[in-house]
């Protein structure tokens, strides 16, 4: 009963989730043939899926690598398996919240408990996003540029959706460089909104606050100026962000080989499953269940012909549902050994 009540916001969310596949789905398959399209998912090769779901788990060790790189750059000790750890669960709260706003408090909750400062987890996490995002951006920019004829053939009904992400995540990342590469400032509004909730009597006026809150923003600070002068690090997490995302791309690719399915173009199947992302990925919408998943059956309807929903099945499920799986064990797992630990150093505190 406790724990109902501790985690009642978590649980809302997963069942919100559970309502928003179950009704996605019931409208994408009420009208088809279900037995045709499980005969050939038991029949899709079992090599190509594995690879999938290996190539799913990189992904998010990719995020582990680029905090535990920056981590170790600023001085900062954190394991890399515990940087894993903070991976997946940023992963299983973004796919729970609308517009994957819950993965990195969630993160920087889980990091604290394990004695990493908030301002420097936050700083971090803010460039991840940065790279994450900027990732999207550059792909779908080159796709206008150069490959404008999978516009024309594939989202001609849908293109709204992907040049309307394209903006949204060029304001999300105009909006995170400036907290994170201009720290006065950003202090300033830190401090600005603190004073505006003592205002309007949400928060108590305390000294002790306010001088944590400036410390804090000082250690953001200096951290800040370290990667401003230190843009060969900034340019390494770029370019792991780049190979992570793409390997996220390549399953739908990997699910088209497993349905023995041939005559299309890899790069071409990588690149639309890209553009799905920079449609939905500011969605405010978990994981973008239900856009992700219309997108799918509409872009790669001329690719999968038949096969469409076998595809859509395999690859929402290895690149989305069972990553979401894997995350939410981890997270449980984190959970339970991070709260063990807190209960332990505190009552050792209490014995001395």
């Amino acid at each position: 009963m406790n724990f109902l009540k501790k985690n009642k916001k978590s649980i809302l969310q997963i069942l919100f989730l559970i309502l928003l596949c179950i009704i996605t789905f019931f409208l994408l398959l009420k009208d088809q043939e279900l037995g045709g399209i499980w005969d050939s998912i038991q029949k899709a090769k079992k090599m190509y899926l594995w690879t999938g779901i290996v190539l799913v788990v990189f992904f998010v060790c990719g995020e582990s690598t680029i905090i535990y790189y920056m981590m170790r750059s600023l001085k900062i000790h954190a394991p890399f398996l515990h940087c894993i750890k903070y991976s997946f669960v940023g992963f299983f709260y973004c796919c729970i919240t609308p517009s994957a706003s819950g993965g990195q408090p969630a993160q920087i909750y889980y990091m604290s408990k394990e004695n990493i400062d908030v301002s420097i987890s936050t700083l971090v996490l803010l460039i991840v996003t940065i790279a994450y995002k900027f990732v999207l951006v550059a792909t779908g920019v080159g796709i206008i540029l150069f490959r404008g004829d999978l516009i024309v053939n594939y989202m001609k009904e849908t293109s709204f959706f992907f040049y309307l992400g394209l903006i949204l995540n060029v304001g999300c990342i105009a909006l995170i460089i400036i907290l994170v590469f201009m720290p006065k400032l950003t202090k300033k509004m830190l401090m600005s909104g603190h004073n505006l909730l003592v205002k309007i009597h949400l928060l108590r006026h305390k000294e002790s606050r306010l001088e944590k809150l400036s410390r804090a923003m000082d250690k953001y600070g200096k951290a800040s100026d370290y990667f401003k002068s230190h843009k060969m690090v900034i340019c390494n997490v770029v370019i792991i962000s780049i190979i992570q995302r793409f390997l996220l791309f390549f399953v739908t690719y990997l699910v088209y080989c497993s349905l023995n399915l041939r005559g299309e173009s890899g790069a071409d199947i990588v690149l639309l499953q890209a553009m799905i992302s920079v449609a939905v990925d500011m969605l405010p919408l978990p994981g973008g269940v239900g856009a992700s998943e219309s997108l799918f059956v509409t872009i790669f309807q001329p690719i999968f012909g038949s096969y469409i929903y076998s595809g859509l099945l395999l690859s929402r499920g290895i690149s989305y549902y069972a990553l979401l799986l894997i995350s939410a064990a981890v997270t449980i797992y984190t959970h339970i050994t991070v709260t063990r630990k807190t209960a332990r150093r505190c009552s050792m505190r209490e014995g001395v």
